[in-house]
């Protein structure tokens, strides 16, 4: 099982795009130092978030801006622009069981039917979940 850093690093950018982008241009340079990630990736993240519609991105001199309201953006809706294939591959299954073993078999109708079960769990709890409310976290936690 693995699960990506990408959601976590867009969701750090967003959060310091709508903190910190009002009064300076947030570029690629700027995220990847407050990320401690390289400037490319932060890049082709930003790149994903602009295309689902996240955020905006002004040509030439750069700088980053959330274009929507914080409330309709689910970690769901971040994690999918990032890593659309996320929660498929949070729970795979092998690909090469025995076909002459009864559980190799129906390994995958087995776990099939549990595993989706989870993903949709696991899918619902990130569409409840919105930036809003992360924002709103961050603040708290943040001293003044």
């Amino acid at each position: 099982m693995h699960i990506s850093t990408k959601c976590s690093i867009a969701v750090h950018c967003l959060l310091f795009i709508n903190e910190y982008g009002g009064g300076r241009r947030v570029t690629s340079e700027l995220l990847s130092l407050s990320t401690g990630c390289n400037p490319v990736v932060i890049r082709n993240i930003m790149s994903a978030l602009k295309k689902a519609g996240i955020i905006s991105v002004k040509s030439g001199r750069g700088g980053a801006a959330i274009s929507c309201p914080l409330e309709q953006i689910s970690l769901y809706r971040i994690c999918m622009a990032v890593e659309p294939d996320a929660l498929d591959k949070l729970m795979g299954i092998h690909s090469a069981p025995s076909p002459f073993c009864p559980v190799g078999r129906n390994i995958h109708g087995v776990l099939d039917a549990s595993y989706e079960k989870i993903r949709g769990d696991l899918r619902a709890s990130l569409q409840s979940a919105t930036l809003k409310e992360i924002v709103e976290d961050y603040r708290r936690r943040t001293p003044k």
